[in-house]
């Protein structure tokens, strides 16, 4: 694996932590058929961390919020 990607690696925990989880993916890293872009963006995918995940969330809450005065109205 290279210099750079093992500091990467080693500044965001939650990257690290989904490679220590998931140590197959050292395999596609060493071999250079996976590039850290691609990595980040399954990570972000599995955890729902995109920005249109957090906007369905955001969405979800204030329709539950919504409900919850109807129901005490």
């Amino acid at each position: 694996m290279q210099l750079h990607l093992q500091m990467a690696f080693k500044n965001n925990s939650k990257e690290y932590n989904h490679l220590k989880e998931n140590s197959y993916y050292i395999k596609y890293f060493n071999r250079g058929t996976i590039d850290f872009k691609t990595f980040t963006e399954n990570m972000k995918t599995l955890y729902k961390e995109r920005v249109t995940d957090k906007i369905n969330n955001v969405v979800e809450n204030i329709d539950l919020i919504s409900s919850v005065l109807n129901v005490l109205k």
